[in-house]
């Protein structure tokens, strides 16, 4: 079967402060994967997610979202795209004047004409969609704790029924627990329907539970693509390092060791 790509990035090269950070970036998000997203702190994960969106610009190379070339997309055709994706950022970025109720509507409301009473109706299902009960809608994020808000920042992702989700560091600053609930919620949304996932993770137990591939930043470009046991097995220095180095799953470095491998 072949396997339709929601996402082609190819040969992108995005400069910061006169500083190649991506210096040729070719890689395939299909159609219902959760793909992670991986590489050393600074080689500019959450860069490429930034230029797909379109918040950095890029010196080289080509985007296409839904077969559609961001570079040529009228005004009209990005907003479309744009309301098929639906984005997490690493802190949540919620508003902070706004309640959380008002937060999850901004996105039905800057795209879709619906009544108060609708778009309040869709907000509360998407508070409950991801864990949280109905009386936090009129709380303010202040209120909330750090796993609420990433809650509500999802909810907020998910008001639209993106078919492309974009999630930045979604379990950083969560407690283990709270981390692994909400790899669960991902992995539960992301069976319910056929969304693409783009994770951009340091989490070790998010690309071992959820992934079904991961892909490797390092020196400005993809130097591995693949599934987990890809990355098991590859002899690359970094990638040893960090899937079967001392912060492997304590199950996995005993089975490199009696085995052997390494």
């Amino acid at each position: 079967m072949t396997k339709n790509s929601v996402i082609k990035v190819r040969n992108v090269a995005v400069e910061l402060k006169g500083i190649r950070v991506l210096k040729d970036v070719t890689l395939d998000v299909y159609r219902g994967e959760i793909l992670g997203f991986v590489g050393a702190s600074g080689a500019g994960k959450s860069v490429l997610t930034r230029t797909i969106l379109g918040l950095l610009p890029k010196q080289q190379g080509r985007i296409e979202v839904f077969d559609v070339d961001l570079d040529e997309a009228d005004e009209t055709q990005r907003q479309q795209i744009e309301r098929r994706w639906g984005t997490l950022f690493q802190q949540g970025a919620l508003f902070s004047s706004l309640t959380v109720g008002e937060n999850v509507e901004f996105p039905i409301r800057e795209y879709l004409n619906l009544s108060d009473r609708l778009v309040t109706e869709i907000a509360i299902t998407k508070l409950e969609m991801v864990g949280l009960k109905a009386d936090v809608y009129r709380k303010y994020p202040s209120e909330l704790s750090g796993g609420m808000v990433k809650r509500v920042a999802l909810a907020r992702a998910l008001a639209l029924d993106p078919e492309i989700l974009f999630l930045d560091e979604p379990t950083s600053g969560l407690d283990p627990i709270s981390a692994a609930d909400f790899d669960q919620l991902i992995l539960t949304l992301q069976q319910t329907s056929p969304m693409a996932v783009f994770m951009v993770t340091h989490d070790l137990d998010s690309l071992h539970t959820i992934c079904n591939r991961i892909a490797v930043l390092g020196d400005g470009k993809i130097i591995e693509a693949g599934t987990m046991d890809k990355m098991l097995a590859s002899q690359h220095p970094w990638l040893r390092a960090y899937f079967r180095g001392v912060r492997a799953r304590p199950a996995l470095r005993l089975q490199v060791g009696t085995t052997g491998v390494g």
